[in-house]
């Protein structure tokens, strides 16, 4: 649909400002497409074939924020394949981090259900193929996209393998992610949601970051590292109302960055929302830049009171 946000145009826009800048310094490779049998180790048959089937009939929608056209599920084995095999690149030590520039986003595809743009979740499934056939033990998520990633936590509630750490803007789409909501049962602390206000700032996301989410994580001893890399919290999105700058994503990038390093682990990133296309460019150019070596992290002053209610709730699990 012309009028819906996320459209191809996105995709375009950012590989030629990105092909502009000789891809700074990355080396470019095509995502290949999954096969369904990696779209199920999250997803259900009957999901899968659903979506497939849509998309053959000529598509449609989904609900009122997700549609289909006859080349989407295509488009979604690529950008799930994309993620699964930048994770077996980095697992085979080809580089140490890693950067996936696909739509559709994935983040809020649950198990069952295709939702938010999304239709299958390309994080979760490249998680789970390294936890099932790479001999990963232990996977931290990090979604730091402006909308709660509903379904990477919810495929994830129960377990204690993965550690999903969600930095969002609150009482916007899905309406998900409250601090109280730490998982359940096996995974009962293994879900982190940082809800944050309307017109958030850097400061208060890098405090978030830096004194929760990043101590939590190292307690976990993550094997690998993967990003849901939203763009929509910059305060130019038409889709959200938070304030991060362009430079704010380098910012934390630069964090996660020398983190991931710390703790032996590759760092991948998996590109979601983002839906003004010149800072989108922008900041997919600063976060390629930080997570490739330039620039170095700076610690932030602990943000008192939203910073301190969410350490008082997941301290209960992890020492920070």
């Amino acid at each position: 649909m012309p009028t819906h946000p996320d459209t191809p145009e996105r995709l375009v826009a950012l590989e030629h400002h990105l092909e502009l800048r000789d891809w700074v310094g990355w080396q470019r490779r095509a995502a290949p497409a999954a096969g369904e049998q990696q779209l199920e180790l999250v997803h259900t048959a009957r999901h899968v074939r659903a979506i497939r089937e849509l998309c053959a009939a000529g598509g449609g929608e989904i609900d009122a924020d997700t549609y289909v056209g006859k080349r989407s599920y295509e488009a979604a084995l690529h950008a799930a394949g994309g993620a699964c095999a930048m994770v077996r690149a980095l697992l085979d030590g080809e580089a140490s981090v890693g950067f996936c520039g696909v739509r559709p986003s994935g983040h809020h595809a649950e198990h069952d259900r295709a939702m938010g743009f999304c239709l299958f979740d390309n994080v979760a499934v490249a998680a789970e193929l390294a936890i099932r056939e790479l001999g990963v033990e232990r996977v931290l998520v990090l979604d730091w996209d402006v909308h709660h990633g509903n379904g990477t936590a919810e495929i994830f509630r129960r377990r204690s393998d993965v550690l999903v750490a969600n930095i969002h803007q609150a009482g916007i789409f899905p309406g998900t992610g409250s601090l109280a909501d730490v998982g359940s049962d096996e995974g009962e602390g293994y879900t982190i949601n940082l809800p944050v206000p309307a017109g958030s700032k850097e400061e208060l996301w890098l405090s978030l970051l830096e004194h929760v989410v990043l101590p939590a994580a190292t307690a976990f001893a993550p094997q690998l590292v993967l990003v849901s890399a939203g763009f929509d919290a910059h305060v130019a999105d038409p889709l959200a109302s938070c304030g991060l700058q362009t430079e704010s994503f380098a910012r934390i990038a630069r964090q996660v960055r020398d983190a991931a390093a710390a703790w032996g682990a590759p760092l991948g990133a998996v590109l979601e929302g983002g839906y003004e296309p010149r800072a989108l460019c922008e900041c997919v150019e600063v976060t390629l830049r930080a997570l490739a070596g330039e620039g170095e992290a700076q610690p932030i002053a602990t943000e008192a009171l939203l910073t301190s209610r969410a350490a008082s709730q997941i301290g209960r699990y992890w020492p920070l």
